[in-house]
Formats: C-alpha cells, structure tokens, sequence
C-alpha cells in the first residue's frame, strides 16, 4: 500500500500545473509553468521561420528554400485536402494549431512537461478553434441563416443544437486532454516497473507518434466542424 501510495503522490506531483514565477502587480499576478513553456514554443517557431524565410528568392532559389517551400506545399495541401469549398480559408489556422499542438505534445523529450497537460491550455485551445468555426459559419450565411440553422430539422431540435456549440470544445479540449495525460502516466508506470531501455523506446511511441497523431485528431475534428458550419 505504501508503495502504491508513493506512486500516486509522484503521478499527482507531476500532474499538478505549478507556478513558474509571480509577477509583482497587485496582489501578484501567478505565471503558470504551461504559459511559460508555450512562450518558449511560439519564441522557437518565430525565431525558426524568421531564420528559414531570410533571403528568399523568386529566381534561382537554394535548396534550403526549395525544402522549405516543399515542405509547407505539403503541410498546407494536407490541410486544404481536409477543407471543402469555403473552408479552404482556414487551413492556415490548422496549420498554426496543429503546429503549436504537435511541439507541445513532444517537449517531454526535453524534461520538459508539456503545457497540453494543463487542462485550461486544451481548454483554450478548443474554445478558439469553436469560435472559428461559428464564425466561419456567420461568415459563410450570414447571421440569419446562421441563426436559423439552430432550428433545423425542427424547431424544437434548438436547445440540442445551441447544447452543441457547449458540447463540441468540451469534446475537442478533453479528448486531447486525457489522451497527452493518459500517455504520460502509463509512462511513468513503465519507468517505475521496468528498466529505463524499455521506456526509451516506448516514447517513441507516447511522446512522438502519439502526441503528433493528437495533434492531427484535434485539427481534423476541427476541419469537420469547418466543413458543416460554411456548408450551413
């Protein structure tokens, strides 16, 4: 029993979102350890794309810029292929999200935990991807049509559908959720129960194919939602 409860304090211990520091304003203001890593995360991509788009070239370009411009080709027509008709707009907010997503997920290869197993960063995460989509919806019909369509089949369909715009974020932030914090725990037992060998090679796994298939999960979910808010 003592070993087990030792195990769950460690698991609860890591699991708890800690603050970094606090900023003196006021009472203080308390800068989470997620915020902080997600600061880094967004830093490193900035400093990444200014450094890859310096010296781009319209003729004769180099090969860096040729892998670079293959590359986002590619990420971008994958987005585009999940968008349909006026959708297509949107695929570099997928891109963005299911970027920020996949190198949040995979900084626990870095001793670092991953700012996705706070559960107020899915939160948020998922309440900016609904608001696009119900804007995409307004954009694409209009407010009326919009409106209407929370009567559609029947009117009397309309707090189930209003219930919907509640229930979709909820689904998209507790999916990735518990799936980020479901594969850091069952890491965590593998390292308390067997050699450090095995557990090297399983995040593998947990940490990289996992985190970026989440990744993938949560945009492609957002992609549908796109598709049915435009089509109205």
């Amino acid at each position: 029993m003592a070993t087990g409860s030792n195990i769950g304090k460690e698991l609860m211990d890591d699991l708890t979102v800690k603050t970094s520091f606090t900023i003196p304003i006021g009472k203080g203001i308390e800068i989470d350890e997620s915020i902080v890593v997600m600061w880094f995360i967004m830093a490193a991509v900035f400093i990444v794309a200014f450094i890859l788009s310096r010296n781009l070239r319209v003729k004769n370009p180099n090969k860096k810029q040729l892998f670079v411009e293959f590359c986002i080709e590619w990420y971008y027509n994958m987005f585009d292929g999940m968008l349909e008709g006026g959708a297509k707009i949107y695929a570099p907010y997928l891109m963005c999200v299911c970027t920020f997503i996949g190198i949040a997920n995979i900084t626990g290869l870095f001793g670092v935990k991953p700012p996705t197993k706070d559960l107020n960063v899915t939160i948020a995460l998922a309440v900016m991807s609904i608001v696009v989509v119900e804007y995409a919806g307004i954009h694409a019909n209009g407010v009326r049509r919009w409106a209407k369509s929370f009567t559609e089949p029947v009117a009397i369909m309309t707090p189930l559908n209003v219930l919907e715009i509640i229930i979709r974020p909820f689904s998209l932030c507790m999916r990735l959720f518990g799936n980020v914090v479901g594969a850091f725990v069952i890491m965590e037992l593998i390292k308390m129960a067997i050699p450090e060998v095995v557990p090297m090679v399983l995040s593998l796994y947990f940490d990289i194919f996992d985190g970026l298939l989440q990744a993938y999960v949560f945009v492609f979910l957002t992609a549908l939602y796109l598709n049915e808010a435009v089509e109205g």
